[in-house]
């Protein structure tokens, strides 16, 4: 999956967490883009069998996408955090682990968590 949708995931997974149901323009406005933008995400991700889409708009993450949603919030919580405890300001410190979490492999996702731990 593109890191474009790995987005939309994690922000419609942030955002049930602030709302019982979440719609396009909730999605929109967390990640401050256009609802046109918005709309031909939801597409892709729909047919990626991702979300579903109730009669009155409501989106749900299904299992597979909720799986990556959390992934990417947990590597977005777990780096942000890392960063900032590194003297980083929390804005920086969000921005970069916004991009991170894209592209970090899982081995040293994992060893980072490790050695958070210890």
């Amino acid at each position: 999956m593109k890191e474009s949708g790995e987005m939309y995931l994690e922000t419609i997974l942030v955002e049930s967490k602030k709302r019982d149901r979440v719609r396009s323009v909730d999605v929109a406005e967390g990640l401050g883009v256009t609802r046109p933008s918005v709309s031909r995400a939801i597409s892709h991700l729909k047919n990626g069998h991702y979300i579903v889409i109730d009669g009155n708009g409501f989106i749900t993450l299904t299992d597979s996408g909720r799986e990556i949603a959390e992934k990417i919030y947990e590597r977005h919580r777990v780096l942000s955090a890392l960063l900032m405890d590194l003297g980083v300001d929390e804005a920086t410190a969000t921005d970069d682990a916004c991009r991170i979490e894209h592209v970090i492999s899982d081995k040293t996702f994992e060893a980072i968590k490790a050695r958070i731990k210890k």
